[in-house]
């Protein structure tokens, strides 16, 4: 399938990394407004051709756009690639609100195309090993989850990172993502949020880069506390923060009634599954023993998404990361927002559907279409 990639900045290198080794995908062209960085990277992955975002939606042999653009523009350039006839794979979140989210997927919809929207990491082994795992009971009944997003912020390592503290993201948007789509790939979709947030200073100061020294407004909460519940019963508590000088990503722990299951960071594709069992009355005091989990699937990073739903399109079988599971989170995260500013604990009105799994055997680099 030919894919043509909407944005050229720090991100689009990740996907093209493993677009342009997918035998089963094409990168024909990349689009940026800046049209010289969107020329590197051409040059640098053997992409035939470069120019504008609208380049890529004009081109006709682009059969699905890769929306890699800044939050508050996912949605209009998905948008224009539905209304060209195009299949859309965008960066999360779908978009910044309900109701334009909504639009483009009805718009899908009535033009016979389809929408996905990351992250695609819940399609990589470590997520499918820990679904697995709690699938077959190795933890009993799943009961509760706790996670953990907390460092001292992306203004520390990106030359421009004024969009990371913009309406539509913030910690929650921008990492609330990768935890709650793992959550809900767990346990299924979430039913109702509370949540607290609080944010530390009013801007901030560009740390690298050019633009290093120059400050910048903060338009969301930095330090969010969230709960939800699932309409299994499951319950989680998650923390997502940009003030912490303590740096503390990754913790997905999943409590069952036998035991309790560490998944890896779910900002990442690999790492080992874990569980272990409530200890006897002698070794109370005794570090957790714990036991592996064997790992099934093949390694592969950002893009992965991209290629199942490539494969999905021509196969007419259904996609993993879908516009629905795109549309469930935001609403989940919207909600959580409504919660900070005084809403009490808010109803999430929409849901999904049981997610499909990703067969054992898949391999991401075979030849399949």
């Amino acid at each position: 399938m030919t894919v043509g990639v909407i944005g050229a900045g720090m991100i689009s290198t990740q996907y093209l990394d493993n677009l342009t080794t997918f035998p089963d995908v094409r990168v024909v062209r990349i689009g940026d407004l800046d049209v010289d960085r969107a020329a590197t990277q051409a040059t640098a992955y053997g992409v035939p051709t470069s120019g504008t975002g609208d380049d890529v939606l004009a081109d006709p042999d682009v059969e699905l756009v890769v929306n890699l653009t800044i939050p508050a523009v996912h949605a209009e350039v998905s948008q224009a690639a539905v209304a060209g006839g195009k299949h859309v794979w965008s960066e999360k979140p779908i978009a910044l609100d309900r109701q334009s989210a909504r639009h483009l997927l009805d718009a899908a919809t009535a033009a016979g195309v389809r929408v996905g929207v990351a992250p695609d990491t819940v399609v990589g082994p470590a997520v499918q090993t820990a679904r697995q795992a709690v699938e077959r009971g190795d933890i009993g009944v799943p009961l509760s989850a706790q996670t953990a997003m907390q460092y001292s912020g992306p203004d520390i390592f990106h030359p421009n990172p004024d969009f990371l503290f913009a309406q539509g993201a913030g910690p929650l948007h921008d990492m609330g993502p990768y935890y709650m789509t793992a959550l809900v790939n767990l346990f299924g979709p979430v039913a109702s949020v509370a949540a607290m947030g609080s944010t530390s200073r009013p801007t901030r100061l560009v740390q690298v880069g050019d633009r290093a020294g120059t400050s910048f407004a903060v338009e969301v909460p930095t330090h969010v506390v969230a709960l939800a519940s699932f309409a299994s019963g499951a319950i989680s508590e998650s923390v997502f923060s940009f003030d912490s000088p303590l740096t503390r990503r990754g913790l997905v722990e999943i409590t069952g009634t036998e035991g309790t299951l560490v998944v890896p960071d779910p900002n990442y594709f690999d790492g080992q599954v874990r569980i272990t069992r409530a200890p006897t009355y002698e070794r109370l005091e005794d570090e957790p023993v714990w036991e592996p989990v064997a790992t099934v699937g093949v390694s592969a990073g950002r893009g992965l998404g991209v290629l199942d739903m490539a494969r999905a399109i021509r196969g007419g079988h259904p996609h993993i990361a879908t516009g629905e599971v795109g549309y469930h989170i935001l609403d989940v995260l919207i909600s959580i927002e409504e919660a900070i500013t005084g809403a009490g604990t808010v109803t999430v009105d929409s849901t999904v559907t049981e997610i499909p799994l990703v067969p054992a055997d898949r391999d991401p680099h075979a030849a399949t279409l």
